[in-house]
Parts: C-alpha cells; structure tokens; sequence
C-alpha cells in the first residue's frame, strides 16, 4: 500500500509497548504467529472500535463491494503495562466462545483485530481529509475524533468532504489486512 484513495475505508490505530513488550518485540512475535498459524490476533482496549458495535459492521460494510480493510497503524510513546493472557475469544457478540488458536499469544486486552499480514509501511495521512465511518460520530472529520484518550477509528479517507488545509498529518508506520471475523472480544 503506497497511498489512499478517496473513499477507501481503514482503522486506524495508535501503536507502541503493550503489557511491558516493545512494540518491536512485539511486531516480531505477531509475525511469526502468522506464519505459523495464519493469523495473528493484534489486542486492544477501549470502546471507540469495539468489535461488535463497530469494526465488525465497519468492515463488512466496506467489504461487500468487493473492498478490503486495512488495519493502518501510527507508533507512539506509550506506556501501557495491562498482564494477562487471553485463553478464548468470541466473534459473535459473547453467544459462544473458543480457544484462541493454538501459537497465537494476545496480552492485556479486552478485544482484538485479526489479521493475516502485518507489513512495514511508510505513509503520510492528513487526519483532517478523513471521516469516521460508522456511529454516532459518522461523517466526523479525524482529527475532530482522534484527540484526547481516542487512539483508534473506522475512518474512510475522504478529502472531497473536508477541504480545507491539510493539518494534523500522522506517519504509519504499519499495514495490517484484516481476516473474517475482523475482531472479537477476549476472556
């Protein structure tokens, strides 16, 4: 991915230590998580993008058009130190749940993104020239959303609904592609 186009859907995401591990420790270990078991579950707390009210209707919405969505992440300095290891997820709004799978290590959180791919990326995006796109706060510009203690979204990059000037660019630094069931909750 070298650039975004108008109306392509992605989350995005404020990245960096999570529960005491680098995040070039922990880069390194979702990769081969991949590797081995095709998939990775990338873990995460707070409800701006919950699994079910959000990145799930978010993403097959984008997606029954044939799209895809990415998962675009920014690094930052943070200093989240949450233990616990998730033994189970569910997919379907807490009904049932099941093993995470076997390889796959998803620390301090309370909901996760799966994905199959967790690429290096370098890639400039004006927050401004984005909209949320799903919610109470759809058709938002990103930078009004992202501030304070919001650190992740479901945005479609859109520059025809803001003009305006380009302020508030984030660097991604990394690209993630999402796989069905998109995200779950952990226990």
């Amino acid at each position: 991915m070298n650039d975004l186009k108008q109306g392509d859907p992605f989350l995005y995401m404020k990245v960096g230590v999570h529960a005491n591990e680098s995040l070039k420790d922990i880069i390194q270990r979702k990769r081969a998580e991949i590797e081995a078991a095709g998939v990775s579950f990338w873990g995460y707390g707070g409800n701006s993008c919950h699994p079910f009210t959000a990145v799930q209707p978010f993403v097959k919405q984008a997606t029954a058009n044939s799209g895809k969505v990415m998962l675009l992440m920014e690094e930052i300095t943070s200093h989240h130190y949450a233990v616990g290891e998730a033994k189970e997820f569910s997919a379907d709004g807490g009904k049932t749940y099941q093993p995470v799978p076997k390889g796959v290590n998803v620390l301090g959180s309370r909901f996760a993104l799966v994905l199959n791919s967790l690429d290096d990326l370098a890639l400039e995006v004006p927050l401004s020239k984005t909209s949320v796109g799903i919610g109470r706060m759809v058709g938002t510009s990103g930078d009004q959303y992202i501030r304070g203690r919001v650190d992740k979204a479901c945005l479609v990059y859109d520059p025809a609904a803001h003009p305006g000037p380009t302020d508030r660019v984030v660097k991604l630094s990394l690209a993630a592609q999402l796989a069905a069931p998109y995200a779950v909750v952990l226990r």
